[in-house]
């Protein structure tokens, strides 16, 4: 799953040009659910950056708690809990990178999964919007995630759906037709996402120095003689 998120600094005006940006991008080593992420969707036609609640929490969520931070892929149009959101409230999570461990028999090793060229990714979301009165409100939102490549799914079974820069329009627009959608919920080529193994402080969502991301060997990655 996508339990930890590694957010530097990204260009995200080269990236995406003609972002609106409502607020100060959020970045951080070691981010964890229950907390603020930066966001992109659609308004007015164009892509805005806000902030939302990392795990989706709909008017009727009795218990915060619950409120999932991932969605599987597989279930988005048949969950009461997700379908409304995927139909008309897409979003994209720009990071650098996502945190998964690999299970070992003495311990679990933590592996940043990032771009093999270290760029930024754009990892798909959805959200909604909780009203607390009839001017003020909360969004929220959770990841959207597909079963790991063969390349990484010894390390997880699952990660975020990545976006690519040319699909951002059709995966934001509320208009796209779901059958559009599912062709972009697949998992990711085995020559874009890469891996390489990091300290286990970051076990702790309170270690937020930058040594967390910190390779500690080698990228696992494609390479030319197993394509």
């Amino acid at each position: 799953m996508a339990g930890r998120l590694y957010i530097p600094p990204l260009d995200l005006e080269r990236l995406l040009p003609g972002l609106i940006a409502d607020d100060t991008p959020i970045t951080g080593v070691n981010l964890a659910p229950r907390r603020p992420l930066s966001m992109i969707r659609l308004e007015a036609g164009r892509p805005r950056m806000c902030h939302a609640f990392w795990g989706l929490t709909p008017p009727w969520l009795d218990v915060l708690d619950r409120a999932p931070h991932c969605a599987r892929a597989e279930s988005l149009a048949s969950r009461p809990m997700f379908r409304e959101a995927f139909a008309a409230r897409r979003c994209l999570v720009p990071a650098g990178g996502v945190y998964v461990w690999k299970p070992q028999p003495r311990a679990k090793q933590p592996f940043l999964v990032t771009r093999v060229d270290r760029g930024p990714l754009l990892l798909a979301g959805l959200w909604c919007r909780f009203h607390t009165t009839l001017t003020r409100y909360h969004d929220s939102l959770a990841l959207i995630t597909v079963p790991a490549n063969d390349l990484l799914a010894p390390l997880t079974d699952r990660l975020p759906a990545t976006i690519p820069v040319a699909a951002v329009d059709r995966w934001l627009d509320p208009t796209t037709p779901v059958e559009d959608l599912n062709d972009l919920l697949t998992p990711a080529h085995g020559e874009l996402l890469g891996a390489f193994p990091v300290s286990r402080r970051v076990n702790d969502p309170s270690h937020q120095e930058a040594a967390c991301a910190y390779p500690t060997g080698p990228m696992l990655r494609r390479t030319a003689a197993k394509e």
